[in-house]
């Protein structure tokens, strides 16, 4: 009897367990929505930075404007800003932005250039705290979703480096969203900012949505309509200036989009993670559940057994 409720106990736990984790699958789930509802929202913005930009390029040379984040320095000093979240159970999303990090950073010590590192996110930071790697600024505890005011923050910090010479490149390592069940890590420079990434490219946007019972992303394009400005136009700033203001606002924009797609992509390890997790507790509730009636009627048998021995012991 001792046995049957040890096992009965422990299919209680796994129970209650399982309750856990798919109420924390439907919680990921209900993020990821409001992540695709603020990359829409913001869709309006960034589309106009674009026109005007393209337009600026069209009646100027980037590379003939000399603008401090359009300059390029030898590099003696990589500055690497590396995305992670704050919270664990999301499967191996912190694990793989960290590993590429690393790479990142033998790399460069491998060609002579001195590094440090912006942290986002309090997994990457203990991990890298604890290895004595030289950290330049963190950001932890932001929003799970998050938000412009957030990624001016961050902005601003990388600017004030790059324009006091302290880093003569930033280099941005995060995880870029693909599917529910798949995503990359990746790096691309963020300063000094290059005239041919400012070009229009067709871009996407995901959307989360349900079929068949269970969750899904669609990745749709967005095409961004681009006019060039009339050439009888009149600037009343010159446009050299204009430029010079509008560079940290897409570049803040960028950094925006891919905190966006960072935290898409943790949500999704962890929806995969809960799911893979409350799946694997229905297959040990059914192992334990059969082990508990093996034992329970393994008891019964040797109940009656004793019943008839003792029977028999009476005639």
């Amino acid at each position: 009897m001792a046995n049957l409720k040890v096992i009965r106990d422990r299919i209680q736990s796994v129970k209650n367990t399982k309750k856990i984790t798919e109420a924390m699958r439907l919680v990921a789930a209900a993020r990821v929505r409001r992540a695709q509802e603020q990359v829409t929202s913001t869709r309006p913005f960034a589309d106009r930075l674009t026109q005007v930009l393209y337009g600026l390029q069209t009646r100027l040379r980037f590379e003939d404007s000399n603008l401090p984040l359009l300059k390029k320095r030898e590099v003696k000093s990589v500055g690497i800003l590396v995305i992670s979240g704050d919270r664990g159970l999301c499967g191996g999303y912190n694990t793989n932005v960290i590993k590429h990090a690393e790479i990142r950073a033998r790399e460069l010590k491998a060609q002579g250039i001195g590094y440090k590192f912006i942290i986002v996110g309090r997994k990457a930071l203990q991990y890298f705290r604890r290895r004595d790697y030289p950290i330049d600024s963190s950001y932890i505890g932001l929003e799970q979703i998050p938000t412009a005011t957030e990624a001016n923050k961050i902005a601003d910090g990388l600017l004030s480096s790059f324009l006091s010479e302290s880093v003569d490149r930033i280099e941005l390592i995060y995880t870029k969203f693909i599917s529910l069940v798949n995503s990359k890590p990746v790096i691309q420079t963020l300063l000094p900012l290059d005239p041919q990434g400012l070009e229009t490219q067709d871009d996407e946007i995901f959307r989360l949505t349900t079929r068949g019972g269970g969750f899904q992303v669609k990745r749709e394009k967005v095409n961004t309509e681009t006019r060039s400005f009339p050439r009888d136009m009149i600037f009343e700033q010159n446009p050299v200036d204009i430029l010079d203001s509008l560079l940290p606002l897409y570049l803040s924009n960028q950094l925006l989009r891919s905190l966006q797609e960072a935290a898409a992509s943790e949500l999704a390890a962890r929806m995969t993670a809960m799911s893979n997790a409350s799946d694997n507790a229905a297959q040990l509730i059914g192992t334990l559940t059969l082990s508990y009636n093996k034992a329970r009627q393994a008891a019964i048998t040797q109940e009656i057994l004793e019943v008839v021995g003792g029977a028999e012991a009476l005639k």
